[in-house]
């Protein structure tokens, strides 16, 4: 039975002594995710392609309790690095308790705004082509499997079992997106596909690794400043994504992007309740109000 005294912010999301892996952990909301894991104690992997751009993240956003470690030279649709990846963890640590599995790409767009079917299809045809459909979702959905696939020894040597209800100390954490969830395929109709079929993954992965002691859930992001919507970051890593550009669209309630302490605050929401599983969480500003959801 809980006191009062139980209920403060630092003791419901203390990660202190927890190990984290975050894919895509250099930039945008891999970051943001890094930056509130570390910043309530947690050690860190950032995890990508790209060494500088880890290298930088990691110098650049130090937090003062946790750790932020960087593991360049991987690529996540490959099985090779993946291996790689676990076999360099586990030279460090005994398990991880978290897994966020957050690298994607945005695929080819090609916007459905011709009413006539011949130009129409010439539009889509000429605009897409079949190989960034299959590179679109190899990252965005076979990488989330098998990454998760890969670290579930690791995940399960986490799990302590205190008692009926702490059994499930360990999780997943993927990054699918309100696109997923939406019937307006805004011109990415790869991309939309892609995480439509991750929100499905992460409650297929919830069900079957139940019996590790695992959970599994998703984050559903909104507009959020990366370089994936303002197409570049600055030197410390950071995008910058206009209230204007945001509000232009017309369909965010809130009328500007998300921050970056709103994406932190769900992933550590998702991290520390252990009474969650398998559940897809719209971090959108109320766009799946406006528009037409599955």
């Amino acid at each position: 039975m809980a006191e009062t005294h139980h209920f403060h912010a630092h003791k419901l999301f203390s990660m202190k002594g927890q190990v984290a892996v975050v894919t895509g952990g250099g930039s945008g909301i891999g970051l943001m995710t890094t930056q509130a894991l570390a910043a309530n104690g947690a050690k860190v992997y950032i995890v990508g392609r790209n060494v500088e751009k880890l290298e930088t993240a990691s110098k650049e956003h130090e937090p003062d309790h946790g750790e932020i470690i960087p593991i360049g030279n991987i690529d996540v649709t490959k099985k090779a690095d993946l291996e790689k990846l676990v076999k360099q963890i586990e030279e460090k640590e005994k398990c991880i308790h978290l897994l966020v599995a957050n690298a994607g790409v945005p695929g080819p767009k090609a916007e459905p705004d011709k009413s006539e079917a011949g130009e129409l299809k010439d539009k889509l045809w000429q605009g897409e082509s079949v190989e960034e459909w299959n590179d679109t979702y190899s990252t965005d959905v076979t990488s989330v499997y098998f990454t998760t696939v890969a670290f579930l020894p690791l995940l399960q040597a986490a799990v302590e079992p205190k008692g009926p209800g702490e059994r499930f100390s360990a999780s997943v954490i993927t990054t699918s997106s309100m696109s997923g969830i939406m019937r307006h395929a805004q011109g990415h109709f790869a991309y939309n596909t892609a995480k439509g079929a991750t929100v499905h993954l992460t409650k297929l992965m919830s069900s079957e690794f139940m019996k590790l002691g695992v959970r599994v859930n998703s984050i559903a992001p909104g507009y959020f400043p990366s370089e994936m919507t303002a197409k570049s970051s600055d030197d410390r890593q950071k995008s910058d994504l206009p209230d204007e550009k945001v509000a232009d669209k017309g369909h965010v309630p809130q009328m500007r992007g998300g921050r970056d302490e709103e994406m932190g605050m769900a992933m550590l929401f998702l991290a520390k309740n252990t009474y969650i599983n398998g559940e897809i969480i719209a971090v959108d500003g109320g766009v799946l109000n406006m528009v037409a959801g599955r």
